[in-house]
This record gives C-alpha cells, structure tokens and sequence, in this order.
C-alpha cells in the first residue's frame, strides 16, 4: 500500500505545487490522477519517488517511509516504484530489448550494465514482457523507429522488469490517437489486474480515466478536490475541478461505455474504502 500523509510541495518562489494532499492507495487499484494544467499532478507523482523532494508531508511505501532516506536507501526502494514517462524516456540508439533490459540498472553493477551483461533469466524475463506488449517481433528494432505507442509499450516493458509494487504513470497518452490511447491504458490495467499491482496515472483525457480507472482523484491548484469512484465524477464535480463549462456533453455514463462492464465488479469492491472521502 502506498500511504501519503499532508504532502506538500513549496517552491522557492513561494509557489504551492501541492498543498497537504493525503490518501492511500491499496495493492491492485489503478487510480487516475486528473485536473487542469498546473494542479500538481506530475509533481504529486515525483514527490513519491522523490525526483521533486516535497516540501512537507510524508510518502510510505508498505513500512517504508521514502521521505526519510538517504539517496543509497532511495535508490533502492526505487526498484519498487515502476515510472512510465509520458516522453518515454528510451535510448534512440538502442534496440528495443536494451531498452526494456534497462529498467534492470537497479539491481546490476555499473560495469555488468556498461557492457550489457545481464543475467540470463533477466533477459528471458525482458522476452516474456515483450510478448505481453505486444512487441516480440520489434527486440532488435532501434527506438527511434517504433511509432508512439510502440515507444510506450517499450516504457512499460521496461518500468514491469523491475518488478514494482506499484506503477507511477505520468500522461501516458498524452502523444497519442485516441485508440492507441485506449489500447495503451487497456494494457496498463490488464497488467495491474495480472500482477496485482497498484498505479497511478496522471491523465488529462477524463472519459478515458473514467473508462479504465477503479479511482479518480482530482486535484486543483494543489488541494485534493474529489476522491471517489469514477461514477461520482460528474458534471458539478467537474465543474469545481476545471471550472465553468458544459460538462454534461463529456461524462460518460456507465450505459456509454463499452469498457464499464469490464470494471464495475473492480470498482464496487472498493466502493466501501472509498466511501465518505470526498472533500
């Protein structure tokens, strides 16, 4: 279980990224993290990890509390964390398998790594993952000739290698069509059902949030603004969230969406953790 307790983020200009936002998330749930531009949701997500080092406010992780490391702890705990990167964070230059076997850095030696030597039931593992994505027939393709999409699914591959307790997604469709970015969070939380791992994803598309999330979490100018499930989310909620428009042209009903039926039975199990927490 990720556990965040008055996390807040205090630039030195004296701007407020986020502002004692608190919640958990339990093994297995894909929240989705949504607001307007600037509400702090990629900041939320690297103050976990701690690529942003929060002002205040503390992130456990199971029993460990990350925001008291020393950078040799953190760096291990990392191994826990799988990122995915809205960018994807992939070498060019190399193939699509080194790229994937990349996300095994934490574990290995520098020079092992610098020569590319990894254990052999590391690279079977890298080969499995592949195959799950989808991208079997691309392992010695270069990077930088896959198409979008392919170049996340490498980023998945890559951040599910580490074998993480849980998935920090950062606007994973952000660069792509809307059916690659459908395809793309299909795959996110069919793998989060397989593993039994947590995630969240920081995502602008909200139907696409409502569709695949068992969560949704809404931030605004840094405070924690809506904590429910996706059903709740609706035209006023997202008026206070992103201000005045005509919402009820945008939320998707359970009775639209081809993909509810395939998540309700997720959602309705955690309705009673959930139950009260709008703020």
């Amino acid at each position: 279980m990720l556990s965040v307790h008055q996390l807040t983020k205090c630039y030195a200009t004296g701007d407020k990224a986020l502002t004692n936002v608190s919640l958990e998330i339990p093994a297995g749930q894909v929240a989705a993290l949504i607001g307007p531009s600037g509400a702090g949701k990629s900041t939320f997500i690297r103050c976990i990890n701690r690529l942003v080092e929060p002002t205040s406010g503390k992130v456990f992780l199971g029993e460990t509390e990350l925001t008291k490391l020393n950078q040799r702890q953190l760096r291990r705990e990392r191994r826990r964390m799988g990122m995915i990167f809205q960018e994807y964070a992939l070498i060019d230059r190399l193939t699509v398998m080194e790229n994937v076997l990349s996300g095994y850095l934490g574990y290995t030696g520098f020079w092992r790594s610098y020569f590319r030597r990894y254990p052999q039931d590391v690279v079977k593992k890298a080969f499995v993952l592949l195959e799950r994505v989808g991208l079997e027939k691309f392992i010695d393709k270069r990077a930088d000739a896959l198409s979008g999409g392919q170049r996340q699914r490498v980023g998945i591959a890559r951040a599910l290698l580490q074998s993480p307790d849980i998935l920090l997604v950062d606007e994973p469709t952000a660069s792509l069509d809307p059916k690659t970015s459908r395809q793309i969070m299909r795959l996110i939380k069919e793998l989060c059902i397989e593993r039994k791992l947590a995630a969240i994803i920081n995502i602008h598309d909200v139907q696409l949030a409502q569709l695949f999330a068992d969560r949704i979490i809404g931030l605004r100018a840094g405070e924690l603004v809506f904590d429910g499930l996706p059903d709740g989310l609706d035209a006023d909620m997202l008026t206070r969230i992103y201000g005045e428009e005509d919402w009820n042209r945008s939320v998707q009903s359970d009775e639209e969406s081809p993909e509810s039926s395939k998540t309700k039975s997720n959602s309705h199990d955690i309705h009673s953790a959930l139950k009260g927490t709008n703020v």
